[in-house]
This record gives structure tokens, sequence and C-alpha cells, in this order.
């Protein structure tokens, strides 16, 4: 699959722009696990424009992560023209649009999945982007606003005549935030209407290698895209580039072996940002984590693990559940 001048490859597995989530080290260690691209958090025109330095922040990449790309939220044509200048000049490998995120404090002000109500104006803002950079430019949006208007056969074409070089489609409405289970069969048909030339990348409840796998064979996409699967369990891209690869499960690795993954990712968040805020960046992953799955009574051992303050309270909790984890075998 070739997004513009960047070749992905065969089958390529996307990591998905999450606020924070993508920041630079996860990316990072999702890349050296397997994943194809990955993209920023995704980065508010306005906020980029009035200078705001966090916002600004988020634009750093790194050559160890590329190919990445920089996606950008609003409503306005011209900020978000000027926005995707300003990324342009951060030189991503590419651009992508975010028409798809849900929150409130995002689609409810118009932007994000809000745009899927203001059709025209979601095509003017693609269409004048596209124009006003050299990279390519993508987009990533739903189904539909809800149930009673899942247009995006249509709008794929539309998006597609604005000038875009992929479209990725999460498979829920906005109406279903993230509930229920992902449709794949409009992305399905987006891919295989006769008009439609740019790439497609599914999203939506991916979760396995074997998932992963029968998405791309069932609905014919030409990308797939992780989002909430990677959180807490970066090593999911080296388990499909393994299957999708040789059509097995890639053999476990020892349970140390994962938590020191976690390790990993603790001390990166700690030193990008700092203890306190580090530790609260990286409990989303220890939330979310399947590793921790089946571990008899760990319900008071998780809750500690969570109201955890410092990295050596932290890793003392883990060194308590490796422990659990040899008594069990």
């Amino acid at each position: 699959m070739k997004i513009g001048t960047v070749d992905l490859g065969e089958r390529p597995v996307l990591l998905a722009p999450m606020e924070d989530v993508t920041d630079v080290s996860f990316r990072l260690m999702c890349r050296r696990f397997g994943a194809d691209m990955v993209y920023t958090e995704f980065v508010s025109s306005e906020a980029l424009i009035r200078h705001a330095g966090r916002t600004r922040a988020k634009l750093a990449v790194s050559a160890g992560e590329r190919p990445v790309a920089v996606q950008i939220y609003g409503r306005d044509v011209a900020a978000m023209v000027e926005a995707a200048r300003i990324c342009e000049a951060g030189q991503p490998d590419l651009i992508d649009i975010n028409f798809g995120c849900p929150v409130r404090k995002v689609a409810g002000r118009g932007a994000g999945a809000g745009m899927l109500r203001d059709i025209p104006q979601m095509l003017r803002i693609t269409r004048e982007v596209v124009k006003a950079v050299r990279l390519p430019v993508t987009v990533k949006t739903r189904l539909g606003w809800d149930a009673d208007s899942t247009v995006i056969v249509e709008l794929a074409e539309g998006l597609q005549d604005c000038g875009i070089a992929a479209l990725t489609i999460h498979g829920r409405t906005r109406a279903q935030m993230y509930a229920g289970e992902a449709d794949w069969t409009l992305i399905g048909e987006v891919k295989n209407n006769p008009r439609m030339h740019v790439p497609i990348i599914g999203n939506g409840d991916i979760a396995s290698a074997e998932t992963c796998r029968e998405r791309f064979e069932r609905y014919g996409v030409d990308g797939v895209m992780i989002g909430r699967g990677s959180i807490g369990q970066p090593w999911i891209f080296s388990e499909i580039r393994h299957f999708l690869r040789t059509g097995r499960a890639l053999p476990a690795q020892p349970f140390a072996w994962y938590l020191d993954i976690l390790r990993q990712q603790v001390r990166q968040s700690v030193e990008r940002l700092d203890e306190r805020r580090g530790i609260l960046h990286v409990r989303r992953h220890l939330a979310a984590t399947p590793l921790f799955k089946g571990i008899p009574d760990f319900r008071p051992v998780r809750v500690a693990m969570l109201r955890a303050e410092t990295v050596g309270q932290l890793f003392g909790i883990f060194d308590l559940i490796e422990g659990m984890m040899n008594d069990e075998r």
C-alpha cells in the first residue's frame, strides 16, 4: 500500500492517533514491535495557530518513528489550512485530518466527528488543506453521525474527489462512541466501490492477530489501523506481523518479558515528563493491559498499582506481581 510516495508494503498495520496515548515514546515502541506507520496525538488547529506550547510540542517527531503522520482537527477552513502548513514545516511524512473523534469537547463543537453533520464544510476543509501543502493528505472518519445517516460510501467518493491520498474509516457512527461492535460491512462496501482508487484503511475492534487477518481477508482493505487494542500491549504489532506472515501464532514470551516492556514504558514516560506526570500518563496503559487478566485475587494489587505515586512504589508492585506469577507456576 502506498500513500503518496510513502510505501508501507503489503497489508500494513498502523498505530491509530490517540490523545494522551500516542506520544513519541509510545510511537517509537510500537514501531519497534512492527507498526508500519504511527500517528501523533491529534492536534487542535486553533491551538496550533495560537502557538500554544503544549500543542506545538505534539508536532515533534524523531527519525526512528518514521513513517509518521501528524493529525489535525478543527472546523474552520482558514485555521485548518494554516495549521496544515505549520505541520508541514515540521516535516512529517503525511498530514491526516481528524473527522472522526466523537468526544463531546471536540465533536460537540463541530470538529472531529462533528463535521459529519456538515459534509459541505468537511469537503471544503479537505479540499483547501490538500491544495495548501505538498505532503500527502489523508482523512480519518466514521460511518456517519448516527444510524440514520451512515453516509460513508458517498462521503468517501467526495473526499477522494478533494484529492486525499488515503482514507481511514472507523466502523462506528459518532452516536455509538466506542460502544457495541464496529461494523466493517460499510468499510468493505467503500473498498469494493469501483469508483474508489485511494487506499482504504479499516479501524475498529482489532485486538488480536486473528481478527486482523480476518478483516484483511473478508473486507479487502488495504491497511488496518489499531487503536485501543495497542494500549498496554504494544507487542500486539509483532504478534500481528508474525501471524500475517506465517499463519501461526507468535510463541508467547515469559511473563517477566511483558512486564519488562511495561517497566520500559514507565521509565520513558517519566523521562519525557517527570515522575508525577509520567506515572499519571502511563496509568492508562497499566489499567488496559491484558497482561494481568486472570491473576487470582488481583483486585487489591491492581488498585495499589494504579495509586502508586513514585517509580519505586510502582516497580515494587511489579516485583510483587512477578512473584505472584512465579508462585502460580
